[in-house]
């Protein structure tokens, strides 16, 4: 472990106190649950796309992608790559008639359609789902925090559950795109700088492609096409079906401001991976027998000027904290306007605030509990494994709820939304498959769908 300098402090303190500040003064502005969850409507296209590259470019994409590719090369990069093609679908083909609804939640979009037992149960299955990614958040700030400071792991994640706390409980979703929208150019300017350097000591791409196995390290399905195109597939899905980046897009001030927003997080997300996946070859090279999960923190301080070392240590931190908290603000509206609310329907709006920023507090509570558990595993599996989850759950039917409405019975939705995530989990847990599960899961999906589709149609049919 490298002791961290005070030229170290000087730039991790600096660089989060200019974050907290960003955060404290964007609550200010939040006076109700409506300004919490969509910032009141009032998002810029680059506030919308800083909110989805805050909660999207997380551990995953830095320190977990890093981890990946030193054991696995460019296969690493399909969580950036399938991320950034999500977000292109959202924009072209989701923003528009997810706006239209006009409902807060992608649970509320399904529940109008196929009726309350469908909110609820995508409302209870896709917050499993989120779950497990802020546990994939909470692991890579232990793998971070481990490399640079002498704290136990539980205390690690207890300090960045603390931290997500105050990222977003003040400030809902006007703090996580005022802040997403510095962190994306911080990240940037690591992630080219990283880059930089790495050309620099191989002396050219030639270089570090010949010393590693080429087959191994610089495919895109160096796993096999059937665990990295369910990787992709997880990707692109998730984000479709996740309730934080359709916040980012209901956000926005008008429909143009949200597709452009989501344009942009389209273009933008996968350079930070390609930056993570060169940073884990070149440290496989340069130090073949590190712990994979601490080659990116250990680069940066090994390579950097002490003072850009903390600056970026920090970036990174404040990348992971966004993330989860980002995530667990999805959940938390989850919660308020798809479960609360059944409770208690009359709820004034600065209820629903406080329901709000409690739900955030305790989901973080319970998934530091969650890593006490023996999770030491590649981080991105966890990922992969949330996002997966999320679009077996939400995709199918919120597309039968967004582009056929009234074909198909509430009863086959239903059926789509338990079967779907349960085959994910069968498969993941239990079957020794050659292929990602969530293609098990997707299938069954697309069956009960399917069924339903046909069982409306022939209804139709005779009655005509």
């Amino acid at each position: 472990m490298i002791t961290l300098g005070m030229f170290h402090m000087i730039g991790i303190v600096l660089t989060l106190l200019l974050i907290a500040g960003v955060g404290v003064w964007s609550g200010r502005k939040v006076k109700s649950a409506g300004d919490f969850a969509i910032g009141g409507g009032r998002s810029t296209a680059f506030m919308v796309a800083g909110a989805i590259i805050g909660t999207l470019v997380g551990g995953s994409t830095t320190v977990a992608t890093s981890q990946l590719a030193f054991t696995h090369g460019f296969s690493a990069l399909w969580f950036s790559l399938g991320a950034g093609i999500g977000c292109l679908l959202q924009a072209l083909f989701f923003v528009r008639p997810m706006r239209r609804s006009g409902q807060l939640t992608l649970q509320q979009m399904i529940q109008c359609e196929y009726g309350p037992r469908a909110g609820f149960f995508s409302s209870v299955l896709g917050m499993a789902g989120i779950f497990l990614n802020i546990v994939a958040q909470l692991l890579s700030a232990m793998a971070l925090l481990s490399a640079v400071l002498p704290m136990p792991k539980m205390a690690c994640a207890l300090l960045v559950a603390v931290l997500m706390v105050c990222y977003v409980i003040f400030g809902g979703m006007k703090g996580a795109s005022a802040i997403g929208v510095i962190k994306t150019i911080l990240l940037y300017a690591c992630s080219i700088l990283c880059v930089g350097i790495v050309f620099a000591q191989c002396g050219s791409f030639g270089s570090l492609f010949a010393a590693l196995p080429r087959g191994e390290s610089f495919g895109l399905f160096a796993r096999g096409i059937g665990v990295d195109g369910g990787a992709a597939l997880s990707l692109m899905l998730g984000v479709l079906s996740t309730q934080t980046y359709a916040q980012s897009v209901l956000s926005a001030k008008s429909d143009r401001s949200a597709v452009r927003g989501a344009l942009v997080s389209a273009v933008l997300v996968p350079p930070i991976g390609l930056g993570a996946v060169l940073i884990g070859l070149y440290m496989r090279t340069a130090f073949p027998t590190m712990e994979a999960a601490q080659s990116f923190p250990q680069f940066l301080l090994l390579y950097l000027p002490d003072f850009w070392a903390g600056v970026f240590l920090a970036v990174l931190l404040i990348a992971i904290v966004g993330c989860g908290a980002g995530l667990t603000l999805g959940i938390s509206s989850i919660i308020t306007n798809n479960l609360y609310v059944r409770i208690s329907p009359r709820a004034d709006e600065r209820r629903k605030l406080l329901v709000n920023r409690v739900s955030v507090a305790t989901v973080l509570l319970v998934a530091v509990i969650f890593t006490a558990g023996d999770l030491q595993s590649v981080i991105l599996n966890w990922s992969f494994m949330s996002m997966g989850l999320r679009g077996a759950v939400v995709f199918l039917p919120l597309c039968g709820a967004l582009f056929l409405p009234g074909r198909i019975p509430s009863q086959f939705a239903i059926a789509s939304i338990i079967v779907g995530p349960i085959c994910v989990l069968l498969g993941e847990l239990f079957l020794q498959l050659p292929f990602d599960s969530l293609f098990l899961g997707m299938f069954a999906n697309c069956a009960m769908m399917l069924a339903g589709y046909m069982v409306r149609r022939t209804k139709k049919a005779c009655i005509h």
